[in-house]
């Protein structure tokens, strides 16, 4: 009698509704209630939340070419170009792709990749002309390149979608299908969950405070699907941002915080928690439990792996992974 209960009724703020429900629980979510402010806000956050509330009420600009932007963020070469290249064939005119490359250009085999490089920003040094900014691992840098994507993507109008990628990844549905599906909802695909441990909580620092509060502090993925309306207020952002910069980064206080892990995924659960639905649409398998997620060898990828990888998605919750029924 309870499984038939949690099947027709499931609670939509637990992990059973991504257990017994057979429809997206994303839709179940019901706004919360208005949170009370418990302390007067300072002008930055005042000035801020009435930025973010004003884009979050304007209607999403209409095209009479919607597209989605594909951003790759890597260090150097895609090994993978011709499989993208086979799942851009055909598509023309629906999608477009821009590559962020923090330490070589790539060479690309693929018209659909030449000129679509972007770079990060040089600083003027007193003793060199010049000095490419890097991107490194675990760094507010790898923030910087993720919005320098989003900036660039956002000056074509006709782009409403956009989806951050790496050398590494691979497209597990066609083309219609990831069209479909991403341009069909209203949420973003952005990975936040409460992570009580050391690798999540224990990160936070006070000095977040007054506008970051501990309870607020999420984690997730750095692999995101976001609407235009998101990625625009992500560019409007220096707030949140800049409390992130200085005090989420390695080695700061004894502590390890990576900042490409909490920034997004915190704002996000702060200013639209409703607008997210908590879970990346990038598949990554973090059961090692190791500072990396695991590398997938040859001897890995066999038809019946990826079959189970397009047939069900993954929750993350204190790195467990709970499949999610449609």
């Amino acid at each position: 009698m309870f499984l038939i209960a949690a099947y027709l009724y499931p609670p939509a703020t637990s992990a059973a509704c991504f257990i017994f429900s057979p429809t997206d629980c994303t839709l179940l979510n019901q706004p919360p209630a208005p949170k009370i402010p418990t302390r007067e806000l300072t002008d930055d956050e005042t000035i801020s939340q009435v930025v973010i509330k004003e884009i979050l009420k304007t209607p999403p600009v209409e095209s009479n070419n919607p597209k989605i932007a594909f951003l790759f963020l890597t260090p150097g070469q895609l090994p993978f170009e011709p499989l993208w290249a086979k799942f851009f064939q055909g598509h023309e005119g629906r999608f477009s792709v821009y590559v962020h490359a923090s330490k070589e250009k790539p060479v690309h085999t693929s018209h659909y990749f030449m000129g679509r490089d972007i770079h990060s920003e040089s600083v003027v040094s007193p003793k060199i002309a010049a000095i490419k900014m890097q991107v490194s691992w675990g760094k507010i840098s790898m923030v910087d390149a993720e919005r320098r994507l989003l900036a660039k993507a956002l000056l074509d109008s006709d782009n409403q979608q956009f989806v951050l990628l790496s050398e590494s990844c691979i497209p597990l549905q066609n083309f219609d299908y990831v069209y479909n599906y991403l341009m069909l909802t209203n949420v973003s695909f952005i990975d936040s969950f409460v992570d009580l441990g050391p690798h999540g909580s224990g990160r936070y620092s006070e000095h977040m405070m007054p506008e970051v509060e501990k309870d607020d502090f999420r984690k997730g993925s750095q692999w995101f699907s976001m609407k235009r309306q998101h990625a625009i207020i992500v560019m409007a952002d220096s707030l949140y941002y800049t409390k992130f910069r200085y005090y989420c980064k390695p080695n700061m206080e004894g502590r390890n915080c990576y900042a490409d892990e909490h920034y997004l995924p915190t704002f996000f659960n702060m200013i639209d928690p409703v607008g997210i639905a908590k879970r990346s649409v990038t598949y990554v398998d973090w059961s090692e439990r190791k500072w990396h997620p695991k590398s997938f060898k040859a001897e890995d990828i066999t038809l019946k792996f990826l079959k189970n990888l397009t047939v069900s998605c993954h929750i993350t919750l204190h790195f467990i992974y709970v499949p999610c029924l449609y």
